[in-house]
């Protein structure tokens, strides 16, 4: 691992990281991805997204059986909730919400099995990497604001919701074939 990249003190396998910046008086530059910083993974990066979020959005919360994610906050203030499905995690059942910003050079590595959203504090952009394509079949969900998770989002209000976010089960309700 990078020596710019530590592991979440609470959820296992969660590499936050802040990025080296190169500045001069033109501004500033970063490296955002190299495999080499994750030498004990073996993934391969295979498709790039962006996403804009406005303010009081919230996405999630998604987990995956097989994919990765590797994210970059590239505007706007998020808060990042978490939590630990894998039933062979030295940290099952253990979840944080972390607090970005676009203003930093900051990344974030979520291994498969852990469940991610974000809570867009302000209008919003960031940037995803993730090691399988898009198709639908590795995608499922997990209810955001169940109590059981125990993550404290800060939201000031209602947050805006998709439809299949609203959707999501609780952990409880959450079908045990669906669980990583």
């Amino acid at each position: 691992m990078s020596d710019h990249l530590r592991e979440s003190d609470t959820v296992a396998g969660v590499l936050v990281g802040d990025l080296e910046v190169f500045s001069d008086d033109r501004g500033d530059s970063a490296e955002l991805f190299r495999s080499e910083w994750f030498p004990s993974q073996t993934w391969e990066q295979i498709q790039s997204n962006r996403s804009h979020s406005r303010a009081g959005v919230l996405r999630g919360l998604h987990f995956h059986h097989k994919q990765t994610d590797y994210w970059h906050f590239m505007a706007g203030r998020l808060r990042v909730g978490l939590y630990d499905l894998r039933p062979d995690s030295p940290t099952h059942g253990r979840g944080e919400v972390l607090e970005f910003s676009g203003d930093e050079f900051r990344g974030l590595f979520i291994p498969p099995g852990v469940a991610h959203g974000y809570y867009a504090v302000t209008d919003a952009v960031l940037l995803y990497v993730v090691d399988q394509f898009y198709s639908g079949e590795d995608e499922y969900g997990l209810a955001w604001n169940d109590p059981e998770l125990g993550l404290d989002w800060g939201e000031s209000g209602p947050p805006i919701l998709s439809e299949r976010d609203a959707a999501n089960p609780t952990l409880a309700a959450l079908p045990a074939e669906e669980l990583p």
